[in-house]
């Protein structure tokens, strides 16, 4: 299954505790490693500098929950399964002629 998942910074401490949040997610970050069973095709941060994306493949979606659950102090997650625009395009004609016949 092929997922993207985003993040952003958790917003809601003084400057000092955000710069302390920084700090803490970076050290924890440098010290993880994605699951064995997750694919990472592109891992990106965002220019602006509070998020990022990350495409990912796994057949279990338990190795996607783990960046989350580790994660989830520093930043709020949002991970979407998602298929090629090829298999939902395809989904979605089939949709409309089976709307489409029904009188």
């Amino acid at each position: 299954m092929k997922y993207v998942i985003t993040w952003t910074v958790r917003e809601g401490g003084s400057a000092a505790e955000n710069e302390e949040a920084a700090r803490r997610s970076l050290e924890v970050f440098a010290r993880w490693t994605p699951a064995e069973g997750a694919d990472f095709h592109h891992f990106l941060g965002r220019l602006d500098g509070n998020g990022g994306f990350a495409f990912v493949e796994a057949d279990d979606p338990n190795d996607i929950l783990d960046g989350p659950t580790k994660f989830g102090p520093f930043f709020e997650f949002h991970v979407y399964p998602v298929a090629d625009i090829a298999v939902t395009t395809q989904a979605a004609q089939h949709a409309v002629e089976f709307r489409g016949a029904i009188s």
